[in-house]
């Protein structure tokens, strides 16, 4: 779990910087995300360490805690959150990623196996909520669109993306496609939906 974590901070970094470099101007430009601005990315990011957040304390407790109370929540959320000063969405965001690296640190090791429920609805080991995390991080720092690529992702992790994308892909019915385009037998990859 150790190299998951560290890919969750080094990403942390890298999305909290971009933030950073952003100016109030700047937050309010669209991304790649249909309908989300910079600001939607953001309050996004920082709703998702709060629901991480209750992952984990239902993994130290037993208590069952789910991410979101209901379908709507996170949705609603984002908007009112997108709408905050840029100073209180920027202290926001820097502020629930540093509660959620405590609340990891402050986990009991027995903890990190207990079974909690995802936002999709899967049920994993509370280990996974790091790469959780990361993915969410690495991935929206590149949404931004502010300078971070793809390629400014550690290695070892875009390649764990990579595969966990292919693997989710394949389970809608996109095996065959993909096979053919990652050996080179297809020019193009089939086209793709939503890979979460």
């Amino acid at each position: 779990m150790s190299g998951t974590r560290s890919w969750m901070d080094d990403g942390t970094a890298l999305f909290l910087g971009a933030v950073d470099r952003l100016t109030g101007d700047e937050l309010s430009a669209p991304t790649a995300l249909d309908g989300w601005t910079r600001r939607h990315v953001i309050a996004h990011v920082h709703g998702n360490a709060e629901a991480l957040r209750r992952l984990l304390t239902w993994a130290a407790t037993g208590v069952e805690n789910r991410m979101y109370s209901g379908p709507d929540q996170r949705a609603q959320e984002i908007e009112e959150l997108s709408a905050l000063p840029a100073s209180e969405l920027r202290d926001l965001v820097h502020g629930s990623a540093k509660a959620l690296a405590a609340d990891m640190d402050a986990l009991p090791p027995d903890a990190w196996d207990a079974l909690v429920i995802t936002a999709q609805g899967r049920t994993v080991p509370a280990r996974e909520i790091p790469f959780m995390r990361a993915r969410e991080v690495c991935v929206h720092a590149v949404d931004l669109n502010s300078g971070v690529a793809f390629a400014d992702l550690p290695g070892d992790f875009a390649a764990a993306l990579a595969a966990e994308a292919v693997t989710r892909h394949a389970g809608k019915g996109h095996a065959a496609g993909l096979a053919a385009w990652l050996t080179g037998r297809a020019d193009r990859p089939p086209a793709l939906g939503p890979w979460l």
